[in-house]
């Protein structure tokens, strides 16, 4: 099964600069999106074969998540059913019969930090979301998950320590993760790979330069580790400030 994660910041606006070519190239089974900055009903988007799922926020123009998915889902569920988290689209779960798949925006702590102590409340509950449907069937998380975990994971940790993405808090948060029974799948195939990073400012062309970071992830639960056939990062893909990643796993 050949699954794609892509914020696309703004679909509209990618959907200009060739989703539509990346999406059909790739015949992925699963293609999940963030960052869709846009209600259902303002953009037909329609691909033949795949059933589309959208979560958008309250605010017009912000956050959002959507699905397309060759195989129709047992159960579809908007947000984790917490409504101090459920109002700005940030989460898609799609029930399959082997497996759950998570589709997931993490909210940003901001500069200056302002949302970090909303954003340590979201990861304690989202994690209590996950712990939850991993007890019945293994998950697929996939999404920009906003934290580069270790030094490996963005081009300058020293000047970047303390900033949104990289404090210790939030890192801290995803170890938490991990060691509740969960894998990062890039780093389980390429363990000691630098300058694998997913996010690039638009500023001092950082991306030209690969200054980026590795903020978007594929998390298995650990039990299908050997179900883990490859993890990519399609880093030569234009068009948001995020490139895609893809998960190859045989479930």
């Amino acid at each position: 099964m050949k699954l794609i994660s892509w914020n696309v910041n703004g679909l509209r606006a990618v959907y200009k600069k060739g989703f539509e070519d990346f999406f059909l190239n790739q015949q992925a089974d699963i293609f999940c999106i963030q960052e869709t900055k846009m209600q259902e009903d303002q953009l037909e988007v329609n691909f033949n074969g795949y059933y589309k799922y959208f979560n958008s926020a309250e605010k017009k123009g912000y956050s959002g998540t959507a699905i397309f998915t060759k195989q129709k889902p047992k159960n579809v569920i908007l947000g984790m059913g917490n409504v101090e988290h459920d109002n700005e689209g940030r989460l898609i779960t799609l029930e399959f019969d082997t497996f759950y798949l998570i589709n997931c925006y993490t909210p940003n702590s901001q500069r200056e930090l302002t949302r970090l102590d909303y954003r340590q409340k979201w990861e304690d509950d989202f994690r209590s979301y996950l712990k939850s449907l991993d007890k019945t069937k293994p998950i697929i998380l996939c999404g920009d998950l906003n934290v580069a975990h270790e030094e490996i994971d963005l081009k300058n940790p020293k000047t970047n320590h303390g900033n949104a993405g990289f404090t210790d808090e939030e890192r801290k948060k995803m170890t938490e993760l991990l060691n509740a029974g969960f894998t990062d799948t890039y780093r389980y195939k390429y363990p000691s790979k630098k300058d694998a990073y997913t996010w690039w400012s638009y500023m001092g062309h950082a991306r030209e330069k690969n200054v980026g970071w590795r903020i978007d992830y594929f998390i298995t639960s650990n039990r299908i580790d050997e179900k883990i056939e490859d993890a990519k990062i399609h880093d030569k893909i234009m068009g948001s400030d995020h490139c895609p990643i893809e998960l190859d796993i045989d479930i």
